[in-house]
Parts: C-alpha cells; structure tokens; sequence
C-alpha cells in the first residue's frame, strides 16, 4: 500500500497521523483478520458440506457491516480500493472462495480498516498519534474480538 494513501486514510477516517513505520503493523493486522475470516468462512462452507466459501459463509457482523459501508463513503474520496485489492489477496485453504467472496474481502479489508481507526481513537481519544503501545492495545482488542 502507497504510504501515502495509507496516512491520508487515517487522517480522514479517524483525524489520525500514523507514520510509515506503522504500514507493517498495519498490513500484517489485514493479512490476519482477512486469514481469520476466511477461516471461519471454510469452516462454515465444510460444515454445510461445500467446498467453495460464499460471502454468506464470512463472519460479518453488524458492527463490521457498518464499518464497511463506511469505508465504501470514505473510498470515494480517498481510492484506496486498487490497494485494499492487493492487501485482501486469498490466502491459501484447501478450499475455494467464489467470484462473489473474492470481490468481497478488499471491502471486508476496508471495514477492518475503518474500525481499526476508529478503535485508536476509542483507546486514546486524546492521542492523533498512536505510539506502540496504542497500537498493542488496538491490535490486542481484535485479536480477542476476531
């Protein structure tokens, strides 16, 4: 993800500055969450004796849902679209994600990163930039909810 866009998409979201030694942090936080869906994705697919995940099959609560609507507002302004597509790229199951699935994870990826925003400012509305021990706290918070 360009560094750039990446600031921008905190700024606007959240009035956030993040700088560009938080990208790993926040790309490795979307590698995950998009693995964890996905997994309970498979999960939900084989225990309905599928071998291909459908967007039904992805957890996606109401809280996420709203999230990703959103960053589809937010998305106008900004166009992180392209690169949410390379971030949510499948990681590899022994199952198949359908076209429909596929297109859905940059969204799903979008979402996590408006809520992942969102939560710093929850954790410390105070602070515009998250330090390490926000981000631990933020990331430690979806790891439990996720």
């Amino acid at each position: 993800m360009g560094t750039a866009k990446f600031q921008r998409f905190f700024r606007v979201a959240a009035g956030l500055h993040v700088d560009r030694n938080d990208l790993k942090r926040y790309t490795d936080f979307i590698d995950d969450k998009i693995y964890d869906v996905i997994l309970i994705g498979k999960a939900s697919a084989k225990a309905n004796l599928r071998d291909v995940i459908e967007p039904w099959d992805l957890p996606i609560t109401k809280g996420l849902q709203e999230s990703i609507d959103r960053f589809e507002k937010l998305d106008e302004e900004i166009e992180l679209q392209p690169l949410l597509d390379q971030l949510a790229a499948q990681p590899s199951l022994d199952v198949a994600l359908s076209e429909r699935t596929e297109q859905r994870l940059p969204l799903i990826a979008g979402g996590l990163s408006v809520a992942l925003a969102r939560t710093f400012v929850t954790v410390q509305p105070d602070r515009k930039n998250p330090g390490t021990a926000e981000w631990n706290v933020t990331l430690d918070i979806f790891h439990q909810l996720l």
